[in-house]
């Protein structure tokens, strides 16, 4: 289970981010000592001392206030100006702290956790007219944003790689499926706002207002001809990601993933797709693993497979996953000769599979709980649930393994996905009981459910056995569609035998055999097919479904895709860059510092409005762990996450919260309107507010990022 990434990546977002927090004290720092207040301390972090330095003192371990103590018998603070000069003692210690979590200036006058706290020193904070205070509690925020413009700036001068705001894979009955979105097309605006990246179009959906459309320009190929059309779409509320979608995937480019969390599937689903089951008709395979077509162990996989790059398909090359989808659709279901490039050199020859594009079975009626509300299958059959790759983590681990197949789980018959994982959320933390089809052998077993209600298994469709889940009877919007099965009611576990008089051994036979029914006999409605009901002594028995005008239509629509999907394939990639030029790079830090700016307060309304789920937030650990894996994608994005960092560590600074320095300087209006500071018993009661709101804050954001880690 990967937690934060590596030791290195680890320290270096560390750094980071403590240079953020100090850049930040540094403004404060730098504002005081302009308005002549006299500072006691610079802290970066919080809690106990660990290194600090003072003139006259020099570096300690611990602090330095002790020694001042023992040499004057009073503590920094309490020396005037005069017997530290004497004593040739600088006014402030500078310190590292324990815990990377903040830091703060303190000066001579002012307390955060005691307003009443004042001096009758010339050089106190309370002494200082409220415009010279208003610029000391303002100067961490402008340090906060100058810092993101010259990272920017920087980051733009080298040029940062980011996901092409090129749509992959369009999820089935998604908002941009009903807006008529296809996979292919590259969004240049959304409501008139230029797009540069994938990133831009998932804020702009996770943004958006509640039932209002968006207005998104897109540029659309067909047959190499270009044109540009405007499609109004309405993002929806995700329940899994807790935040507004449309329901897009970024398009993918010819490199396999390589990254720690697909890394433990890749290698299974490069077995289902046949990767190593035979080489291409007429072409030798050129295969290192002894025997020709033998699959690699997998520490040979971990070597050699890593960043793979698909070269050609059907011998021509290929410079984006389209290569694959398109060979897929005239491939009438046969295998796609390819070749690669490997890690560990030399190119390989491998025949692809492809795999049935399958109907969309949405369901009429969906339980609050679940969090899928629809199923692949055909003709309103829907397939059983197997089980894929069993996590070294997972609570289930020696009581259920992969290529089990879900035959019954708790008191469900034949669980069609949606109603396995709500039957897992039922038994969250406790055992459920499952029958399972395991090497062709039913087998009785009671798995542990996690607290989150899974098993920590990949969870995927059992089209290799032809037995059916609960099928269909209506599909769709309420009230529903009737499904062709609807008629018959199927039992859940029937076995489909053989259609139009070709044997079957799995789904793809199933839709294949359908498929060219409709293809080679467009008169003909009745589709003969025999079944073995689950009953003790069943014998096979014949059905006709008949196929109605607008059914037939639809099966028309379907085909064929690759066998081994976008997701295993690293994304199209664009680079933003200044060219070399340095104004230009200044105007774009400019733009995504105000970008980043706006799109921070934006958040926080989404938040109030409920359209951006508590879940998302993330605190220092959250920070961490994205900036890990940041740091794998190189300096360049480092510096764009740690610019990202620092808007946020401004904006969040100045919102009006009692404790923060947008509370300071609410105060200090007041102060200014009425003539006098608001008294110390509203004060403290405000700054016990401000506490409660903040650690309750951290408390749900630490939770969170724990939760993410361990599940």
């Amino acid at each position: 289970m990967e937690l934060l990434g590596n030791g290195a990546n680890v320290l270096l977002v560390l750094i980071g981010f403590g240079l953020l927090v100090a850049v930040h004290e540094f403004g404060h720092f730098i504002a005081a000592k302009w308005a002549c207040v006299r500072v006691d301390s610079f802290a970066v972090g919080m809690g106990p001392v660990l290194v600090s330095y003072r003139t006259g003192i020099g570096m300690r371990f611990g602090s330095t206030d002790p020694i001042v103590l023992k040499q004057t018998g009073k503590r920094p603070i309490e020396l005037s100006d005069r017997e530290m000069e004497r004593l040739e003692l600088g006014e402030t210690e500078y310190s590292l702290r324990v815990l990377p979590l903040g830091g703060f200036v303190r000066m001579l006058g002012q307390d955060d956790l005691d307003p009443s706290a004042a001096s009758s020193d010339v050089r106190s904070y309370n002494r200082v007219a409220v415009w010279k205070r208003m610029i000391i509690v303002s100067g961490g925020v402008a340090f906060n944003i100058a810092t993101a413009v010259l990272f920017f700036v920087i980051a733009f001068m080298i040029g940062v790689r980011f996901e092409a705001p090129l749509v992959g894979a369009v999820m089935p009955a998604a908002a941009a499926a009903t807006a008529g979105m296809q996979a292919g097309d590259l969004v240049v605006a959304i409501d008139g706002s230029p797009v540069s990246t994938f990133a831009d179009l998932q804020i702009a959906a996770a943004m958006a207002k509640p039932a209002e459309p968006l207005l998104m320009t897109v540029d659309r190929a067909t047959e190499g001809v270009h044109k540009q059309l405007t499609l109004e779409v309405t993002a929806r509320q995700d329940p899994i990601a807790g935040v507004m979608s449309i329901g897009i995937a970024p398009a993918a480019s010819t490199a396999l993933v390589n990254n720690d969390e697909a890394r433990p599937f890749l290698f299974g689903a490069l077995a289902r797709a046949g990767f190593w089951n035979h080489a291409p008709d007429g072409m030798p395979s050129t295969q290192q693993w002894g025997v020709p077509g033998a699959p690699p162990s997998r520490e040979e996989f971990a070597s050699s497979f890593q960043g793979a790059t698909l070269l050609t398909v059907n011998g021509s090359a290929a410079t984006s996953y389209d290569a694959l989808d398109r060979a897929a659709i005239l491939s009438a279901g046969q295998p796609l000769a390819t070749t690669w490039a490997f890690a560990s050199g030399g190119d390989v020859a491998v025949a692809l599979n492809c795999a049935p594009i399958w109907q969309i079975l949405v369901h009429t009626s969906k339980p609050p709980t679940a969090t899928i509300d629809y199923e692949p299958g055909l003709l309103g059959m829907a397939p059983l649930v197997r089980i894929g790759r069993v996590l070294d983590s997972s609570p289930a681990l020696g009581a259920i393994e992969e290529g089990d197949v879900i035959l019954r789980a708790g008191e469900v018959t034949g669980p069609r996905q949606m109603e396995f994982r709500i039957e897992l959320l039922k038994h969250a933390g406790r055992t459920i009981a499952l029958r399972v089809l395991r090497a062709g052998v039913e087998i009785d077993t009671t798995p542990r459910v996690g607290r989150d209600g899974k098993l920590g298994v990949e969870i995927g469709f059992a089209w290799e056995t032809p037995l059916i889940a609960q099928p269909f009877a209506v599909t769709g919007a309420p009230p529903g569609k009737a499904t062709a099965v609807a008629p018959f009611n199927l039992m859940p576990l029937t076995r489909i035998d053989s259609v139009n008089g070709h044997s079957i051994g799995d789904w793809t036979d199933i839709f294949r055999a359908t498929i060219d029914f409709v293809g080679e006999s467009p008169a003909a409605s009745n589709l003969v097919v025999i079944i073995t009901p689950p009953t003790p002594s069943a014998r096979a028995e014949q059905s006709t479904i008949v196929i109605d005008s607008a059914q037939r239509q639809e099966l028309a629509t379907i085909g064929w895709r690759p066998a081994l999907g976008p997701e295993w394939f690293a994304p199209a990639e664009v680079v933003l860059t200044a060219g070399g030029d340095p104004i230009k790079a200044i105007g774009m830090g400019f733009t995504e510092t105000k970008k980043m700016v706006l799109l921070t307060y934006l958040t926080l309304d989404r938040l109030f409005r409920g359209t951006v789920g508590v879940s998302q937030l993330r605190g220092p650990v959250g920070i961490v762990h994205i900036g890990t894996r940041v740091a794998d994608r190189g300096v360049t994005y480092l510096l764009f996450f740690l610019a990202m960092i620092s808007v946020n560590l401004a904006v969040i600074n100045f919102l009006p919260i009692p404790i923060a320095d947008g509370g300071l300087m609410v105060f200090l209006a007041y102060e200014k309107l009425r003539g006098r500071p608001p008294s110390p018993s509203f004060q403290n009661g405000a700054m016990i507010a401000g506490l409660v709101l903040v650690g309750a804050l951290f408390a749900v954001t630490f939770y969170n990022d724990v939760m993410r880690l361990v599940t």
